[in-house]
């Protein structure tokens, strides 16, 4: 797999993991809809001047708006509101365990919908994780209800947002924070001030905490994240970033000294096994590329990127570039480049 990919996603998963334990400095004295609202704006604000100095273009904007729409609404608004809904509805308990499911639901989106070769490993690594998610979370006595279907039904949401979030090829990284950030933000802090008590006290200190901590934890995570997914694939990519909660667990344990139960410690192994199983799973057979035409990061050390420059370029770029036809056999995964079918 493309190292580029992996480390992408895994210094996504250490911010986001990282900012859990920060906003859980905030939890008590700021509502959590508004908390949460805070923190996508914070998202949306990081990335603002990158998005100046590159707005979309109008021709990245046609071509691209139908899934950045589904992206935004299905991970940004439609997400959030079944998670408020089940919350209100569910123990605390049961909504920690079934979050889990959002890897389970970006994998199994992933393989059905979006035609992403998964393979024994990935499949295996899955498993791990979300076991691992459990160990971590159950709490005996936690009981299902209708709360317990709307967190389920955000966590499908969230995996239609993560699978169609790693085909966006026109519109940057920055692009798609910018709007998920945004609408996200909005939503919860609207949803935030309408129903939550105390939502109108939080101080101006707190307010400028809660937005750097989503600036780091969600902008660049999200931002990482999805140039890893380019990389990886929407359901090697949330494999690796669901790593984020083990590595919050270890981040309370060393800075703000949080004791450490045997049940974590279990969690964490068993997570770090999943992802180490799924690190090696490429695949190769003779496959064909029709002719495209793209913007992505990317490098001229392939098989894909022969493409000529004016000016001498090294390393990672990015510009529009074209793709000629071509049949080949190589090891690969599900990136932008290999999103073939399968027939196994």
């Amino acid at each position: 797999m493309s190292r580029a990919g992996i480390v992408r996603c895994l210094l996504a998963a250490v911010l986001f993991g990282a900012s859990a334990p920060a906003a859980s400095e905030l939890a008590g004295d700021v509502p959590s809809l508004v908390l949460a609202g805070l923190l996508y704006l914070g998202a949306g604000l990081a990335v603002v001047p990158s998005v100046l100095r590159s707005p979309p273009s109008a021709v990245a904007l046609q071509r691209d708006w139908r899934p950045a729409l589904v992206a935004v609404v299905a991970g940004g608004a439609v997400g959030p509101a079944l998670l408020v809904a089940g919350l209100a509805r569910a123990p605390a308990a049961t909504a920690s365990i079934l979050l889990n499911l959002e890897l389970a639901a970006t994998v199994l989106l992933a393989a059905t919908i979006f035609h992403e070769h998964l393979g024994r490993r990935v499949l295996a690594g899955a498993a791990l994780v979300t076991v691992a998610g459990v160990v971590l979370t159950w709490e005996p006595g936690a009981e299902l209800s209708v709360g317990a279907l709307l967190i389920a039904g955000a966590c499908l949401a969230w995996g239609l947002d993560n699978g169609v979030t790693a085909k966006i090829d026109q519109l940057s990284p920055e692009h798609v924070v910018l709007f998920k950030g945004f609408v996200a933000g909005l939503a919860n802090l609207a949803l935030g001030l309408a129903f939550a008590d105390g939502a109108g006290d939080v101080d101006a200190g707190r307010v400028i905490a809660a937005l750097a901590i989503g600036a780091a934890g969600y902008g660049a995570s999200i931002v990482l994240w999805v140039k890893g997914a380019r990389d990886l694939g929407a359901a090697r990519g949330q494999l690796i970033f669901a790593a984020a909660p083990f590595i919050g667990a270890v981040i309370a344990w060393a800075v703000l000294g949080e004791s450490v139960t045997v049940a974590q410690l279990i969690a964490v192994v068993i997570a770090a096994a999943g992802v180490g199983v799924s690190l090696e799973s490429s695949h190769d057979h003779q496959h064909d590329h029709e002719a495209m035409e793209h913007e992505h990061e990317h490098s001229h050390d392939d098989d894909h990127h022969d493409h000529c420059h004016v000016d001498a370029v090294e390393g990672r770029h990015t510009h529009v570039h074209q793709h000629r036809p071509r049949m080949h056999s190589h090891p690969h995964v599900p990136d932008l480049h290999h999103r073939h079918r399968h027939d196994d």
